[in-house]
């Protein structure tokens, strides 16, 4: 297969997924879309050529951009090849794209006789300790979580960690706003 064959077919592979996952018929779609039953069945196959003047109204009725069809990414945007950012006794790796609605971090903390400054921020923050011991300050609660734990927590309580002992791995993940806070917090 060429290059712009191998497209075609994962755009007409989208286009009969969609309509299948959202439970639609040919006659359906074709209602949403002023297009005949035909022709989008001909898209489907192959049996018609793609053309903005049919995957624009398919787009539509099938409710995603147009750029949802014609997105034929490589694998080069699955494999995330995080680098380290050190600031303040801590490590961090982003693990997920900027732009993406949810935050994945790996953190690695280290021990410190200092206790951080409680912070607030709208969101929500989950974290997994995947080695040693993390202190998290919630308020007025101090909280241990050891390996293998996880801790949830709305982002308005105050809010801060250090590790105990020996140094802490973290995978943190956050809503957008945690993502602000956490991420660049050295950048405030």
């Amino acid at each position: 297969m060429t290059a712009l064959s191998d497209i075609e077919h994962v755009v007409r592979t989208r286009l009969r997924s969609l309509r299948a996952t959202l439970g639609l018929s040919l006659d359906e779609l074709a209602d949403r879309t002023n297009l005949s039953p035909s022709t989008i069945s001909r898209v489907e196959t192959g049996k018609r050529t793609l053309s903005l003047d049919v995957l624009l109204p398919l787009a539509a009725g099938l409710q995603v951009g147009l750029e949802a069809l014609l997105d034929v990414s490589s694998d080069e945007d699955v494999v995330i090849r995080p680098t380290p950012s050190r600031s303040d006794g801590r490590t961090t790796w982003v693990l997920s794209r900027p732009g993406s609605s949810t935050v994945a971090v790996k953190t690695r903390v280290e021990p410190t006789a200092a206790r951080p400054r409680q912070r607030v921020h709208p969101g929500h923050d989950w974290l997994f300790v995947l080695s040693g011991r993390l202190l998290l300050l919630l308020g007025d609660r101090e909280i241990t979580v050891e390996t293998g734990e996880a801790a949830e927590f709305a982002t308005m309580t105050p809010h801060a960690f250090v590790a105990l002992d020996e140094p802490a791995e973290l995978l943190m993940i956050f809503d957008r706003d945690g993502q602000r806070a956490h991420v660049h917090r050295g950048r405030e």
